[in-house]
């Protein structure tokens, strides 16, 4: 425990970035989708994204939400994202999600899987009847790149250094994940769920994305496609919207760092040329290489296997 919190502390408060927005290479003929691009990181992301010409999907499931961060977006770059319907909280949604996706493009390059909740009330429960954190969070996520796995390994095939890319958003929170609870996943077990507590949930969530990327690493990585965890930073953004408003202001006052920054490590990893070859790493702010998460389960193989093949079995029902 004494070893996570040191993890923490230092990429709670990292040195000065070495790489910018700036360093992001021209990405003409690139086609990226970010999840819960119209707010906080994935804002950010896809503001960068269109200054360096890719073409963005903004996957969100607000379309009005959207379309104003559309507009917003075109006010600051002249370009404009694609809105598409995503909520990661309903399978079926996820799949019609892909399905319009790929029947407007053949290839994907970028996937950053940034969306997420984090803390909702305790009985919040995704359309299908999942935890809402681990439902959005990580099946959702699941699904939808499973269902792309095709568009990414075409955008592979055409990319000059051979490599497709998932980003996945984790969190620094995924140390203190020191068991893994399969059984509250679902919202049927109520019990374990309110003795697990919403920030066990996330925390257990956050650590679940970090084994499902390394996962996806394993089991992508013959088709050309890369894929990589990364922890944003402690952010300003309305990840925190349901905290109460005290530690929201103590937060923001002694632990938090302007949204913008929080893109860095993501757009890193998503467009450096030097991070193309990275598989099943794990990134920390400010768009730096990390060690291993330091936690004991992260390099449990049998669990990670067994949380894909749990979440193979979950979206059964809709393929």
């Amino acid at each position: 425990m004494f070893a996570a919190l040191g993890i923490f502390w230092t990429q709670a408060f990292p040195p000065k970035p070495q790489w910018t927005v700036d360093d992001i290479p021209d990405l003409s003929g690139k086609v990226t989708i970010v999840t819960g691009g119209n707010s906080g990181v994935g804002y950010e992301t896809c503001k960068a994204l269109l200054s360096h010409n890719a073409k963005v999907y903004m996957a969100s499931r607000s379309k009005s939400k959207a379309e104003e961060a559309i507009a917003q977006l075109h006010r600051e770059t002249g370009k404009s994202a694609i809105f598409l319907e995503l909520d990661l909280g309903s399978l079926a949604s996820v799949k019609q999600a892909a399905q319009t996706f790929l029947g407007l493009e053949p290839e994907l390059h970028i996937l950053f899987n940034n969306g997420g909740i984090m803390t909702p009330p305790i009985e919040a429960l995704t359309a299908d009847g999942y935890d809402l954190q681990h439902g959005t969070n990580v099946l959702g996520h699941y699904f939808f790149t499973t269902l792309l796995v095709p568009a990414l390994a075409a955008g592979a095939r055409t990319s000059h250094d051979g490599k497709a890319r998932i980003v996945v958003t984790a969190s620094s929170v995924a140390d203190f994940c020191r068991s893994f609870d399969f059984s509250v996943m679902k919202g049927s077990n109520d019990a374990a769920r309110r003795k697990m507590g919403t920030q066990g949930l996330y925390i257990q969530s956050k650590f679940a994305n970090i084994m499902l990327s390394k996962e996806f690493a394993r089991r992508l990585v013959d088709r050309g496609i890369v894929t990589n965890a990364v922890n944003p930073g402690n952010l300003q953004s309305n990840l925190q919207r349901h905290q109460s408003a005290f530690l929201r202001w103590i937060m923001n006052t002694t632990l938090l760092h302007p949204v913008r920054l929080g893109a860095l490590t993501q757009l890193y990893v998503g467009t450096a040329p030097e991070t193309a070859q990275a598989n099943g790493k794990y990134f920390i702010p400010w768009a730096r290489p990390g060690d291993a998460v330091q936690n004991p389960l992260a390099n449990d193989a049998q669990l990670s296997e067994k949380l894909w093949d749990w979440l193979e079995e979950q979206v059964q029902p809709f393929l």
